[in-house]
């Protein structure tokens, strides 16, 4: 695979990642889950028990997780062939992966506040 070709699959594969390590680390539909997750990365026995826990709950390290899933799928390999290129794709995918999220929670929190702004400003000139 070109260089090219091999930086497309890059920044591409990193959404599906980052989506998917958002939506499970933070988004109401996994709530409960996460709850329970993090209930046991607090409170769990062992160190054993609440660092796995603790996995399901930040988005950086499960991002690693699905994107050793992914690698795995999809046979995605970054600058050499063998098990390196499977490495570098890794850690590449993982920061690609990390950086989407974090320019997701500035445009939320720019969309938040920008939202508040405006109830402000409707409450202080409706009354």
């Amino acid at each position: 695979m070109s260089l090219y070709a091999q930086t497309a699959w890059l920044f591409i594969l990193a959404m599906p990642i980052a989506c998917i390590s958002w939506t499970v680390t933070h988004e109401e539909v996994v709530r409960e889950p996460r709850e329970y997750c993090i209930n046991r990365s607090k409170y769990g026995k062992t160190i054993w028990e609440r660092k796995f826990f603790y996995l399901f709950t930040c988005p950086y390290c499960f991002s690693h997780y699905v994107t050793i899933l992914f690698l795995f799928f999809t046979r995605y390999k970054l600058l050499a062939n063998d098990w390196v290129g499977y490495v570098i794709a890794g850690f590449s995918l993982v920061w690609i992966a990390n950086a989407y999220m974090n320019l997701y929670s500035l445009l939320c929190q720019g969309i938040t506040m920008e939202k508040t702004k405006i109830k402000i400003i409707e409450k202080d000139t409706h009354g």
